[in-house]
C-alpha cells in the first residue's frame, strides 16, 4: 500500500484521544451535542463552507416528527437538481455543521441543491431510527423539491454511515414505491456490519477509523440487531437489480475499504452502472480533512462529474 502522509497519521494521533470507544455516555451525549463553529483555525482543518454558496437551515419530515435540515444551494437564480446527503459519524456522531464544506462544495460545483439531514443519533436511537428517518426526509424532500428550488432529477449522498444510509434508503425507494433515485453516491460506505470484509484486518489500527472503532459504533447503532438485516448491511439484499447507478469511493488505508469494493461489485453482476474508485494512501474520512488529505479535491470532482452526468436533463 500506499505510505500515508505525515499530516494524516497526525490526524489520526489527535482524534485517538477522542475515540468514541472510550467515551463515557456522558461524554458521548457532550459530543453528539457539541457544534462546530466557523473560525479559521476550523475552516483549515474542516474546509468551511464553499464560496458562492447559499445555505439555509430548515425542517423535514422524520419517521416520528421534524428533523433539522440545511439547504445548500448555487448563488443566483434558478432550479436545480435534487441530492439529499446524509452525515458520517458512525450513527453516533456529526450533524449538520460536519457536513459544510462536502455539502456546499457539491452544490457549488455540481450545480445542484443539497438537503443534508440531521437524522436522529444512537445509541438514545438506534436502529432503525436513522434508516427510518433518511428514508421519510428523502420522500419528503422529493415532494417538495419546487419550494427548495429544485427541480428535475434526485439524487441521494453519504459518507461513511451516511454512505450505508444512503444505500439503504436506494433500497427502501426500490421497494417501497419510490421516490425515483436516479443516483447512489457512496462515500467510502459502511455494506457489511457483519465484518466480513478482510480490509478490517489489514487495516485494524489505521488512523480516523480503527477497528476498535467500529466495534463500538456497531454495538451503539445496533444492540441485538440482525447485522445481516439488508437494512443494516445492504451488502445482502436479496437483489441488488433496480438500484439506481452509483459511485462507490473507497480509502485505502481503512478498514471498510472491502465494504465499498465489495457493494460495487455486487451492484455491478445485478447489472446497475457503477463507477469504483480506490484513493491510495488515504484513510477513511479522508474527505472531511479537505486541505490536508491530497486526494479530497479529486474525490470531489470525480463525485461532483458523475452527480452533474446523471442527473443532467436527458
Amino acid at each position: 500500500m500506499a505510505d500515508l502522509d505525515l499530516r494524516v497519521k497526525l490526524i489520526g494521533k489527535l482524534l485517538a484521544r477522542q475515540s468514541v470507544a472510550t467515551m463515557s455516555p456522558e461524554q458521548l451525549a457532550r459530543a453528539q451535542a457539541a457544534r462546530i463553529p466557523h473560525n479559521r483555525v476550523t475552516d483549515y482543518l474542516l474546509g468551511g463552507v464553499a464560496r458562492g454558496a447559499q445555505l439555509r437551515d430548515t425542517t423535514v419530515a422524520g419517521a416520528q416528527g421534524t428533523l433539522p435540515a440545511r439547504v445548500y444551494r448555487p448563488a443566483g437564480p434558478g432550479s436545480f437538481p435534487l441530492v439529499v446527503n446524509f452525515h458520517g459519524g458512525g450513527w453516533t456522531l456529526g450533524n449538520l455543521d460536519s457536513a459544510d464544506w462536502l455539502c456546499s462544495s457539491v452544490a457549488v460545483v455540481a450545480r445542484v441543491v443539497v438537503v443534508s439531514v440531521d437524522y436522529r443519533l444512537a445509541p438514545a436511537h438506534p436502529f432503525p431510527a436513522a434508516v427510518e428517518d433518511c428514508f421519510a426526509a428523502t420522500v419528503d424532500v422529493a415532494a417538495r423539491a419546487a419550494e427548495l428550488g429544485a427541480e428535475g432529477q434526485l439524487a441521494v449522498m453519504g459518507d461513511s454511515a451516511g454512505g450505508n444510509l444512503a444505500a439503504v434508503v436506494s433500497l427502501l425507494a426500490r421497494d417501497r414505491g419510490g421516490p425515483d433515485i436516479a443516483f447512489q453516491g457512496l462515500i467510502y460506505p459502511a455494506t457489511d456490519l457483519t465484518d466480513g470484509s478482510p480490509s478490517i484486518e489489514e487495516n485494524a489500527h489505521a488512523p480516523i477509523l480503527t477497528r476498535t472503532d467500529m466495534e463500538a459504533f456497531g454495538r451503539h447503532y445496533l444492540g441485538a440487531a440482525d447485522r445481516r438485516d439488508p437494512l443494516v448491511s445492504p451488502l445482502f439484499a436479496a437483489d441488488h437489480a433496480g438500484l439506481p447507478r452509483a459511485l462507490v469511493q473507497v480509502a485505502e488505508h481503512d478498514p471498510i475499504r472491502d465494504d465499498g469494493l465489495r457493494y460495487a461489485a455486487a451492484l455491478r453482476a445485478a447489472g446497475v452502472p457503477v463507477r469504483t474508485t480506490t484513493y491510495v494512501g488515504m484513510p477513511h474520512g479522508f474527505l472531511a480533512f479537505p486541505r490536508l488529505c491530497r486526494s479530497a479535491p479529486q474525490a470531489l470532482a470525480e463525485l461532483c462529474a458523475e452527480l452533474h452526468d446523471a442527473l443532467a436533463p436527458s
